[in-house]
């Protein structure tokens, strides 16, 4: 299993929009995610820097994640959701939600 977490921004003025479309995500978006072994994903604020963390259980994590990415549904719910969000500049290339290292993990 692969842990991964990231951050990026969320502007104050967006936050009850955001934190009302994750309220009730899309279905298909769900699907999607379980379909391409995403596991325990889970999306924290804190003031205005949002923390996601989840796990990959899958064993092509590239090609799952390039499903995630061509999907149609995920697709339009990231134009939903990435104009209210504000990236974080030393994002790696490629990158809209900046990951960040883990330091610690206890099981």
């Amino acid at each position: 299993m692969k842990r991964l977490a990231s951050v990026i921004g969320l502007p104050a003025e967006n936050r009850e929009e955001y934190e009302r479309l994750h309220a009730a995500v899309w279905p298909a978006v769900l699907e999607r995610l379980t379909r391409s072994n995403i596991r325990n994903y889970s999306i924290y604020r804190h003031g205005e820097v949002l923390f996601a963390y989840m796990e990959y259980v899958g064993d092509d994590f590239e090609v799952d994640m390039a499903a995630i990415a061509a999907d149609p549904t995920t697709q339009e719910w990231w134009s939903v959701c990435e104009p209210l969000q504000r990236p974080f500049p030393q994002r790696a290339a490629g990158e809209w939600w900046m990951e960040i290292p883990e330091v610690f993990h206890l099981d």
